[in-house]
């Protein structure tokens, strides 16, 4: 039980508890499909002894079952009743870990809870070293994932492109996802022509013309595990400078990938995308790390940047993404999602990274 992992490796790091808000660290550790309630506080309650309860509004008394909870009802005060549930834990001190994404109004009240004299320590310290490496269910649910964001490519290279809105063009990619998925991962990037060079553009009114450079950035989830891709095409025929560095970016990504086996450290990953992207004249344009882990969020560990001191092992899924942003002219990324698997990299997304033009 991953649980009860986690509770051995938290102990065996010397903390005395955790305090888990609803999102990806619970689901992962309980199964339950638990949602913030806005100011209502919902948390799980771990000691280093073994012992968890969650703590939630009475709203979710037909969601979690055969499971330790303590409900509490509108007029009630919760975190007097959080302070019951760390008094028979015996959690009066010491070194406590909390979900880093807490409402801050949660954690100011919890602060004032008893006047406890606890050190307060970020839970993924510790949870991102069960969570970097997937299991082999794990990987075959982020494969699906995967499959689905490679047909919806495949499917949008029929669609009639020309003159439409990239907010249009975003929109129909993720009613398509939706369709074939459990839902997006994120908010689809459509980046045309010079708005290309921003790597994270919000896709607006701009329509897409002859002689764009396209960026696709998207993703899918299938039961609760992510996927993420990129692709650039071209519609008509693009700039010379694109066509050069979609060879340049396409060379970086393979050398990255080639680079992907355990015992090598994330940073090296990065330096293989980096120095190609530097000796092809274009190092000042790639402005982010070449990768991030993957899993239950788009974005976790282990990331795949040039200070990523993480040393691959089996199971650990992430991203591998170099791109080249010229301000004026456009820009070009190439993602793929990567698992290790049985000592070597393996891609989960198979869509064409070849030039497209249509």
């Amino acid at each position: 039980m991953r649980l009860e992992k986690f509770v051995r490796l938290m102990k065996e790091r010397g903390f005395d508890g955790a305090l888990i808000s609803p999102g990806t660290n619970l689901y992962y550790l309980t199964g339950l499909q638990v949602h913030e309630a806005g100011e209502r506080l919902t948390v799980l309650v771990v000691s280093s002894n073994g012992d968890y309860r969650l703590l939630a509004p009475s709203l979710y008394e037909n969601v979690v079952r055969d499971f330790p909870v303590t409900f509490w009802r509108d007029g009630e005060n919760p975190y007097e009743k959080l302070a019951w549930i760390l008094a028979e834990f015996e959690l009066s001190s010491g070194r406590l870990l909390v979900e880093d994404t807490m409402r801050a109004d949660w954690l100011i009240n919890i602060l004032r809870v008893g006047n406890r004299g606890f050190d307060f320590y970020p839970l993924s310290s510790v949870i991102r070293e069960l969570r970097m490496r997937k299991d082999r269910h794990e990987i075959e649910l982020m494969k699906h994932a995967a499959k689905v964001v490679d047909r919806v490519f495949e499917e949008l290279l029929s669609w009639d492109l020309l003159g439409m809105r990239e907010s249009e063009l975003a929109l129909k990619i993720e009613l398509r996802i939706r369709e074939l998925s459990d839902g997006i991962s994120f908010e689809p990037i459509v980046a045309s022509g010079e708005n290309a060079a921003n790597p994270h553009h919000a896709p607006g009114n701009r329509r897409l013309r002859k002689g764009d450079m396209v960026i696709l950035d998207y993703g899918a989830k299938w039961k609760g595990y992510c996927s993420d891709i990129t692709r650039t095409i071209a519609i008509g025929k693009p700039n010379e400078k694109l066509v050069e560095i979609y060879k340049v970016v396409r060379e970086a990504q393979e050398k990255a990938y080639r680079e992907v086996r355990e015992g090598v450290k994330a940073k090296e990953i990065d330096a293989a995308a980096r120095e190609t992207i530097a000796k092809a004249g274009y190092g000042k344009y790639f402005t982010h790390r070449t990768g991030h882990g993957l899993g239950l969020d788009v974005h976790e560990e282990p990331f795949i940047g040039p200070d990523g001191e993480v040393t691959l092992e089996n199971g650990m899924t992430f991203t591998i993404e170099p791109g080249i942003y010229v301000p004026g002219l456009g820009g070009v990324r190439i993602e793929d999602d990567v698992a290790v698997m049985d000592g070597r990299g393996k891609r989960l997304t198979r869509a064409e990274r070849e030039l497209i033009t249509i």
